[in-house]
């Protein structure tokens, strides 16, 4: 969210409370697409276009992929005791990009009236969806009918909180539940498939509602409904749900993987339902997201106490 007079992109980091700078995958092809007069004219007739990236999700499946693992590995420090299967095992890059973690690698944290961050990566909080225009960038103003698909739906939320989390192509990639509760309703939402990394952000906060998305509504006892937005993105081969309609998810459990690219998964909540833990707002405060995993507490049920 925080950019510097370098053009780093800077996040806090919930476990070590330092301010970190992301290192970008693909940076200079970001920069590139989203910085120049030739570049957003490739973004408009090539690389937001669907086949684009359908094409690169193929390259990303096909079995010479494979080499690329252990070089990604190694440069980004990716944590292999964490994986279920060995990372020898994987047949092709998304195999491993979308691998699945030990249980214990992901705790989810206790209590029936806490939420769980839904996906490793960086966070922000929003409070308040429809009254303010400060997200990525200034004057930007959120466009919540567009991005839920849904007028009505739309106005069940306005007024209440949010939170955008960001996922990097270095980031574990598949998504979970933030709360326990049962999937009421599953819609797609046809789009483009720009980046969702600040860099494009800050030229066009509209990449989120113009993006293709997935939407589910889980109706959950303890805060009421929740509308969960999983992003598609520049180069992601697809946006898998491994849970539907009627199913019962509990808090922290997988409700589907993005294959190959950066992703954002967008989550809902109705109005004085929802109460943002205080490291959450504070990194809001200093411009920065906050980067933490999966299964962590993010806030809690407005109406219990800490």
């Amino acid at each position: 969210m925080s950019e510097d007079h370098s053009g780093e992109i800077r996040f806090l980091n919930r476990y070590s409370g330092k301010i970190e700078t992301e290192e970008i995958y693909g940076e200079g092809f970001l920069r590139w697409i989203y910085g120049s007069p030739l570049g957003k004219a490739a973004l408009h007739v090539l690389v937001k276009r669907a086949f684009f990236s359908k094409w690169y999700g193929w390259r990303m499946n096909g079995a010479k992929s494979k080499r690329k693992i252990k070089p990604f590995i190694m440069l980004y420090g990716v944590d292999v005791d964490e994986f279920v299967d060995s990372a020898d095992s994987f047949g092709s890059f998304n195999d491993f990009f979308y691998r699945k973690l030990k249980p214990e690698a992901r705790p989810i944290c206790e209590g029936d009236t806490t939420l769980a961050f839904p996906a490793d990566g960086r966070h922000l909080p929003v409070v308040g969806w429809g009254e303010q225009d400060v997200f990525y960038a200034k004057g930007q103003a959120f466009d919540l009918s567009g991005f839920l698909g849904d007028k009505e739906l739309a106005q069940t939320f306005t007024g209440g909180d949010g939170l955008i989390s960001r996922l990097c192509p270095t980031d574990y990639h598949r998504f979970h539940s933030p709360v326990s509760g049962k999937i009421i309703e599953r819609r797609k939402i046809e789009g483009d498939l720009a980046s969702v990394n600040p860099i494009a952000l800050r030229q066009r906060l509209g990449y989120l509602w113009k993006n293709k998305r997935e939407l589910l509504l889980i109706d959950s006892e303890s805060i009421g409904l929740v509308a969960y937005v999983a992003i598609g993105a520049t180069c992601v081969g697809g946006i898998e749900f491994t849970r539907d309609v009627g199913d019962t998810v509990e808090k922290g459990g997988e409700l589907g993987y993005f294959a190959f690219g950066g992703s954002c998964v967008a989550t809902f909540y109705e109005p004085g339902k929802l109460r943002f833990d205080a490291d959450l707002l504070q990194a809001k405060e200093q411009g920065l997201e906050l980067y933490a995993r999966i299964g962590d507490r993010f806030g809690s049920c407005a109406e219990s106490s800490f």
